[in-house]
């Protein structure tokens, strides 16, 4: 999958942005699950289908946020002082790896600044916050169902194998 601005589409301008386009092709399912999707072009895959024709089209978007719980001070400093502690780990070991003696001591002093500097940064950004937003979430773009399309050069084909899948776990 490529992202929508990079690269060149065939016969466009070299140096120009390869724009959004819609899907193009022809419906040959359609599921309510992203899994049926993907098992249905698995198993045109496993078919030897040409599957570059075949697009998998998420249909009504989401955004779907789950709160995942609540954000206290104490979760706000642990998660600071844990995410500062990789990255002075990871800058102590660049330290001590270009240092003279190679010493251990790069590594605990980079260790211990980030501590301090993730715990400094998250107090910063939480308290400027105000308790506006005092819980934790994950975002997660869903589809209310999912279309597979195909190229018309082969989409007949592809819905005759698709049928056959449907008959076969029927049957199970």
């Amino acid at each position: 999958m490529s992202a929508p601005f990079i690269g060149n589409r065939p016969g466009s301008a070299p140096g120009l942005p390869n724009l959004p386009e819609p899907p193009s092709g022809w419906p040959i399912g359609s599921y309510a699950k992203y899994e049926e999707a993907q098992r249905a072009v698995d198993h045109l895959a496993d078919n030897d289908f040409p599957v570059a024709d075949v697009t998998i089209v998420g249909v009504d978007l989401m955004l779907v946020e789950r709160v995942i719980g609540r954000l206290t001070w104490g979760r706000v400093l642990a998660t600071g002082a844990a995410s500062g502690a990789w990255l002075g780990l990871f800058v102590g070991v660049i330290l001590s790896l270009f240092s003279a003696n190679g010493s251990f001591g790069a590594i605990l002093l980079g260790l211990g600044m980030g501590i301090v500097f993730g715990v400094v940064s998250g107090a910063i950004t939480y308290g400027a916050s105000r308790g506006r937003r005092d819980f934790t979430s994950a975002s997660q773009l869903v589809a209310g169902r999912y279309d597979v399309l195909c190229q018309p050069r082969n989409a007949e084909k592809a819905r005759d194998m698709l049928a056959k899948l449907a008959i076969g776990s029927e049957q199970t």
